[in-house]
């Protein structure tokens, strides 16, 4: 990963912790001076609950319930301020509490759940953040100035601001979903397509077993119950493919992986991916090599391999890279591991802002599987895949 990224993270965090802090001294400052009336208290203490409310780690209470607690006291303590305090108030209305309305209004917009929802929570911060300045109301009377109104209409520009920045960021995420529905998607019809060419080649090899029983029962009848079971056995593969094929359609134009060829095929995958001048080693275990695999695991084995090389010639050109396969228990493990790029890259192997790890998590967990992804410590990337096994040949140990 970008070493720069958690840096700047942690800067972006301090200054805004900073700049709240300045808000709320400079609060102190211009309340404390000269009017010591309770309503010169009460913006030091609103702008620090503002503030709680907006920085509040846990998830409960949620945002729509902060932002309507907060909207609904600041109203209150507007209509307070501007009805009871004196003609001598200080010439602050709240800054820190004035940042945070804003704040949570930017946040509301796309973190609450429900147009119309977000769009009430919205207008009820809005408003708030709009009428806040009115807390100077009665020095504008007092002294025949404009400081009032002309608060509104800077915090007017602010929540427009804020409106903007929220919206914007939560079509954004809109986009996201969608673009993460149709990746699934996609891996879905890939795999149907895949799914149904298993299904037929498992019903071809039936019916050609089926004829050969007919053919030797008279002549050969001890060959007949060898037969039968690879029959039962195909079926019953068969039906395990078709559970997965239901309510998933076919894509004509991919090209999948023939059963039974899985390892040959990452063979070649790996070595056309050494041939593009990067350093890439393949180590299937004897174990691996005995158990047998559904034809769509075989297809999601390959999917997977393909996946990882292909986001360490995108994320990381020049790191090394190893793809091990082998048998943990009852299942067959794959992982692709990558060391740090050669040169510094602007995002890490997990393919940051794309949606490649999105399908490919959505494929393997089709076929009753695992994936994880994850940064290591010396700055690479691991890919690790678990897949179900259906059986070992004669002899295996697994």
């Amino acid at each position: 990963m970008n070493s720069k990224t958690p840096l700047l993270r942690r800067t972006l965090t301090a200054v805004g912790w900073i700049s709240l802090g300045l808000l709320g001294l400079l609060d102190v400052f211009a309340n404390g001076t000269p009017d010591y009336r309770w309503t010169s208290l009460l913006p030091m203490v609103s702008g620090p609950l503002a503030c709680m409310a907006l920085l509040w780690p846990a998830r409960r209470p949620s945002v729509q319930v902060r932002a309507v607690l907060v909207a609904g006291g600041s109203l209150v303590l507007t209509a307070v301020i501007a009805t009871w305090a004196g003609p001598d108030i200080a010439t602050t209305f709240g800054a820190l509490e004035s940042v945070a309305l804003l704040v949570l209004l930017s946040r509301a917009v796309w973190a609450v759940q429900g147009p119309r929802t977000a769009a009430a929570v919205s207008a009820a911060l809005s408003v708030a953040a709009i009428v806040i300045p009115l807390r100077l109301l009665p020095a504008d009377i007092q002294s025949d100035s404009q400081n009032a109104p002309d608060g509104s209409l800077l915090m007017a520009l602010g929540a427009g601001l804020a409106l903007a920045w929220g919206l914007r960021k939560r079509l954004l995420e809109e986009r996201r979903a969608r673009d993460i529905a149709a990746v699934r998607q996609r891996e879905r019809l890939e795999l149907a397509h895949d799914l149904h060419d298993f299904v037929a080649h498992h019903v071809t090899g039936i019916i050609v077993q089926a004829n050969a029983a007919l053919a030797l029962q008279h002549t050969a009848p001890e060959q007949v119950r060898p037969l039968l079971q690879n029959i039962t056995r195909s079926g019953s593969e068969a039906l395990d493919s078709m559970r997965r094929l239901v309510r998933v359609m076919r894509e004509d134009d991919h090209a999948g992986v023939r059963p039974g060829e899985v390892w040959a095929e990452l063979a070649r995958l790996v070595s056309a991916f050494s041939g593009d001048e990067e350093d890439a080693q393949l180590h299937v275990a004897a174990a691996a090599r005995e158990v047998r695999l559904a034809p769509e695991v075989e297809t999601s084995v390959h999917r997977v391999v393909q996946e990882a090389l292909t986001n360490v010639r995108r994320h990381a050109p020049g790191a090394a890279v190893t793809v091990r396969v082998d048998v943990d228990g009852h299942r067959l493990r794959v992982e692709a591991y990558n060391t740090a790029p050669a040169a510094p890259h602007s995002g890490p192997v997990g393919g940051r802002g794309g949606f490649g790890l999105v399908g490919l998590r959505e494929r393997v967990e089709a076929v009753e599987g695992t994936l994880t992804a994850a940064p290591t410590d010396d700055g690479g990337w691991r890919v690790t895949a678990a897949f179900p096994v259906l059986a070992a040949v004669a002899g295996s140990p697994v």
